[in-house]
């Protein structure tokens, strides 16, 4: 009769294979029972971290992830900060004393940058005239411009029509301001006092990026990554509750308050930021008016100075939130992207699961080229990058939000007499006006989605000035909303 095995049977190869040796010694069995144990106890983990993931994958599944998509200097990261006010308030109150570092590195960069433009504008001279440009500038003589015909790119035809190189500017206005320099030996004068606080910038630079440089991402910018913030405290907090950089230049700035105001408010600085030659961020006017302020002892960075200050990111950084909607928390995670040329290819796994873009393009930038590539407006930059946003397949059931941002600064242009004629070839002879023109480009990317926009989409478009925290926090509760609408269409709750 033949024999048949059973799992139970002595000749089953698993109960052969964890069979003790007959010969096993006390000494044996112990070390064996050891192993055992560990063995299990090993398994037992892996179980319960496979029970963990498969916890954390079914909650993640409820929650939102939303991405806020757009060019470099688009408004992206102060969006993320209005969001963090509204929604956890605590974490930017732990952040404050960081934001201080930023500030200090804004207030000193644009210095640097108005002290070398007033540099290079006075280098032109020739030595032929008695005059130095500076001096023939405050007269409101014209300025020659540089002439150079390798230097100016060809205009070509764009998405919008637009210059693809800039216009040259036109001649100053007469200047204005107070307390006027006579000649550039007391600008040398200003230069030489403000020399240890312009040499600050790069140590400042370096404690914000951790000595991180990206390449092919704009000239001379410095690049955060994810939690600066922190590190910026730990540093600091590391020297006995003080840091020695820091203090040194919030104490040069105090004693240099006075030599930077006379800086802000010469003639000559009026005259180049009028007649374009001088071209200063929003932030550097926000700082550099309330010098007197910022360069006080003891000085704590406010809401708005936090919203304000600018400094660049670097890859993708994630802030996750708690939102209640009518009841229901419901858990956010937003990630804000570096926009950057050479950043933007960091997006592209993000995409995957994605519930709700909000794409931030900043309409005050039509006089303006890119870093990186300076034969492009920003415009029309801002318009290409849209359109790769609607026509990706990874995202054609995404909610998509346009945010058409900086209508306060587009509006302080337009009451300047800036011409979006002059930049945007293709915007002819209608009314140099807000309305006009804030329609004109609205319209330009509705087309760019209607074009790609097969699933008949429906896009959220929004007039913004994102560092207005009235206006911009009754915004996201309306965009929080529509989200949500949709979030819940999508998961086939409603």
């Amino acid at each position: 009769m033949m024999r048949t095995s059973s799992i139970r049977s002595q000749d089953d190869p698993l109960s052969l294979a964890i069979r003790p040796p007959p010969e096993e010694s006390d000494s044996d069995r112990h070390i064996r029972l050891q192993h055992e144990a560990e063995a299990r106890r090993i398994s037992e983990q892996i179980d319960e971290e496979l029970r963990f993931e498969r916890e954390k994958l079914k909650k993640s599944k409820s929650d939102v992830k939303l991405l806020l998509l757009g060019q470099a200097e688009s408004g992206k990261s102060t969006l993320q900060k209005q969001f963090q006010l509204m929604y956890s308030p605590a974490s930017l109150e732990s952040e404050r004393m960081s934001w201080r570092t930023v500030v200090y590195f804004n207030v000193v960069r644009s210095i640097k940058k108005i002290l070398t433009t007033l540099e290079a504008w006075d280098d032109i001279d020739d030595g032929s005239d008695s005059q130095s440009t500076l001096e023939r500038q405050e007269l409101g003589d014209y300025l020659p411009p540089r002439a150079s015909s390798s230097a100016t790119p060809s205009i070509h035809s764009s998405q919008i029509g637009v210059a693809l190189s800039p216009p040259s500017p036109t001649s100053p206005t007469s200047p204005t301001a107070s307390s006027p320099i006579r000649g550039s030996t007391a600008i040398s004068d200003l230069r030489r006092r403000l020399l240890p606080l312009t040499n600050t910038e790069p140590q400042l630079a370096d404690r914000l990026s951790g000595g991180v440089s990206v390449s092919g991402s704009g000239k001379g910018e410095v690049y955060v990554r994810s939690g600066w913030q922190a590190r910026t405290i730990q540093k600091a907090l590391s020297v006995i509750d003080a840091d020695p950089l820091v203090d040194d230049v919030a104490r040069m700035l105090e004693q240099s308050r006075e030599d930077i105001r006379t800086l802000w408010e010469n003639q000559v600085v009026r005259a180049l930021m009028a007649s374009r030659k001088l071209k200063l961020d929003e932030w550097s006017e926000f700082f550099l008016n309330d010098i007197s302020r910022i360069s006080a002892r003891n000085y704590v960075p406010s809401t708005d100075d936090i919203l304000h200050a600018r400094i660049q990111t670097m890859g993708v950084a994630e802030h996750i939130f708690d939102v209640d909607i009518h009841g229901k928390t419901v858990t956010w995670h937003l990630f804000d992207v570096g926009g950057a040329r050479g950043q933007r290819h960091s997006w592209v796994p993000y995409f995957d699961d994605a519930n709700a873009i909000i794409f931030v393009s900043p309409i005050s930038a039509f006089d303006q080229y890119l870093e990186e590539d300076p034969r492009t407006n920003r415009i029309d930059d801002s318009l290409q990058l849209f359109t790769q946003i609607c026509s990706n397949q990874l995202l054609k059931r995404v909610h998509l939000v346009l945010f058409l941002n900086k209508t306060d600064i587009l509006r302080k242009k337009l009451e300047r007499g800036l011409s979006v004629s002059k930049y945007i070839l293709s915007y002819g002879d209608r009314p140099n006006e807000y309305e006009s023109v804030v329609q004109y480009f609205r319209a330009h990317f509705l087309q760019v989605h209607r074009r790609n926009n097969e699933n008949r989409r429906v896009l959220y478009t929004h007039l913004t000035n994102v560092v207005d925290t009235k206006a911009t926090q009754s915004i996201i509760g309306n965009v929080r909303d529509s989200i949500f609408r949709g979030y819940l269409q999508s998961a086939a709750l409603v």
